[in-house]
């Protein structure tokens, strides 16, 4: 989300920042295991784009997108808590999208999520987001507010690590548009 300005149409890439073709960006990224399927899709990793690599050159962790061919997820791994770590709701608007109100919402396998979307012309995005120690668990309660997990990792830091998982999806576009 920190990095995402969807130069496009998804899975569609605005530029590379050079280097491997799949390379996520940001430090210690080649330590990171980078996960491979989201709720039972493969995966496919996507070269960053010149603003993830500008951004991921002073951000404290590691970011990298993907596709499964649907949608595009934003990972962004931290080993501590940072401000860098920001709502994708501050990058869309950014990138000169309109941003709807954002509403809390719990998917399919329990998970609960912030999610708002987000318009620019024709294209709207659904984009939903949460934090938490593990990727994709049912079990983890996790945090829907940046700042919310900012303060608990600051002051009980009993994680070593959290995933922030940022997922876009195209909507149809409004009719009239």
């Amino acid at each position: 989300a920190a990095v995402l300005p969807l130069a496009g149409v998804l899975p569609a890439v605005s530029g590379s920042a050079g280097g491997e073709p799949a390379a996520a960006v940001g430090a210690r990224s080649s330590a990171i295991e980078w996960p491979t399927h989201f709720r039972g899709q493969p995966l496919t990793q996507l070269p960053p784009t010149a603003l993830e690599a500008r951004f991921a050159a002073r951000f404290p962790g590691a970011v990298a997108r993907f596709t499964d061919g649907a949608q595009l997820l934003i990972v962004r791994h931290v080993r501590r808590p940072t401000r860098l770590l920001h709502p994708a709701s501050d990058c869309f608007r950014a990138a000169g999208y309109a941003v709807a109100d954002a509403q809390a919402a719990v998917d399919t396998q329990g998970l609960r999520w912030r999610c708002f979307v987000a318009s620019r012309g024709a294209e709207r995005l659904r984009v939903c987001e949460r934090i938490g120690e593990r990727l994709d668990d049912a079990g983890e309660a996790g945090w829907t507010d940046v700042s919310a997990w900012f303060w608990h990792a600051q002051w009980r830091p009993a994680a070593s690590a959290w995933w922030a998982l940022t997922v876009v999806t195209p909507l149809e576009p409004k009719a009239g548009s």
